[in-house]
């Protein structure tokens, strides 16, 4: 019992990451699944039948409050739920000692990867322009729906940070469309599991304790995709993912215990350097953005006076300055 809280509680907060940022709750829960000691396949197929009901529900909430852009659900969808359904079934295939380094280090490249995209790219949101072409999305679906099985997550990182990087879609939208695209993959990934591990190879206790979780907090996530910074919470989700996995990796590559410390002391003292400096930065967004704002209501005020602020300080205008006139 102890077990399934503890994993519910990781549902809830690997959906509360995942709807606030499109990505990040199949690699948190997979990650932390093979770290309890769990069969990288058992582990991606309990994750992808809890999606069925957490996507279910993020992709309801989101479509309430706006956030779907459905031409690109339609679009991404089905070769998503293709490539979850083979990736799935050559998992399923895979000896447990054989897929442990071969998941560990997906997930810890996928890890990398938004630790990059919200670290050294800053998580900028680019201009949104024209709409994003089909022939982009449907490789996109193979290639995410792939990894999403075989890493147990990568729908999210893949799908969420080429559509950022594309400058087409507004970023609320592209975390939306994500969210309740992944539905269809999760049924994917699902059905794949199923015929590659038998309804006996799943642990359905677990694939229920993370759907719990993460159904009763997909409302707060979607409300929640406006108003937290994306900045830190991408850096604390990617930090914990490279932790987790780079300890799997090293335990499984008989790493001694003396070298092993060490470095995973390093590693967290990295991530939580990472995740001051994103705190910081959001800071100084945020006052920039305060500074940017008080400015342009004084502008606003000295257009009413009839002023303008010049390096000589406030000068009137042709029309209430007699000798200009």
């Amino acid at each position: 019992m102890k077990t399934l809280i503890v994993l519910g509680v990781v549902g809830a907060i690997a959906q509360l990451i995942d709807g606030s940022l499109g990505m990040a709750y199949g690699v948190t829960s997979t990650t932390l699944l093979v770290a309890a000691g769990i069969a990288p396949a058992a582990a991606s197929a309990s994750v992808h039948f809890a999606e069925i009901g957490t996507t279910l529900a993020s992709g309801i909430s989101h479509h309430k409050l706006g956030n779907v852009d459905w031409r690109i659900v339609r679009i991404l969808a089905v070769p998503g739920a293709i490539g979850a359904f083979a990736g799935a079934t050559v998992l399923s295939s895979l000896p447990a000692d054989a897929a442990t380094p071969v998941v560990g280090a997906i997930l810890l490249a996928l890890g990398l990867y938004v630790l990059y995209r919200f670290l050294a790219l800053g998580g900028r949101r680019p201009e949104f322009r024209g709409r994003v072409r089909t022939g982009f999305l449907v490789p996109l679906g193979l290639v995410g729906g792939t990894l999403d099985s075989l890493g147990g997550g990568g729908w999210g990182p893949v799908g969420t940070t080429s559509l950022l990087s594309s400058g087409r879609v507004e970023p609320r939208k592209v975390v939306g469309s994500i969210d309740t695209s992944e539905f269809v993959v999760a049924v994917g990934g699902s059905l794949g599991f199923l015929v590659g591990l038998g309804a006996a190879g799943i642990n359905w206790g677990y694939a229920a304790a993370l759907l719990i979780g993460g159904v009763l907090v997909a409302p707060l996530a979607a409300w929640l995709v406006k108003h937290l910074p994306a900045r830190v919470l991408g850096t604390a989700a990617g930090g914990l993912i490279v932790v987790t996995n780079s300890r799997t990796l090293l335990l499984w590559a008989d790493t001694p215990s003396s070298a092993v410390t060490p470095i995973l002391v390093a590693l967290a003292a990295a991530w939580i350097a990472g995740i001051v400096w994103a705190v910081r930065a959001e800071r100084r967004v945020r006052d920039r953005g305060a500074v940017e704002s008080g400015a342009g209501e004084r502008d606003d005020d000295d257009a009413v006076d009839g002023t303008t602020t010049t390096a000589a300080g406030p000068a009137l205008d042709e029309e209430t300055d007699p000798a200009r006139a």
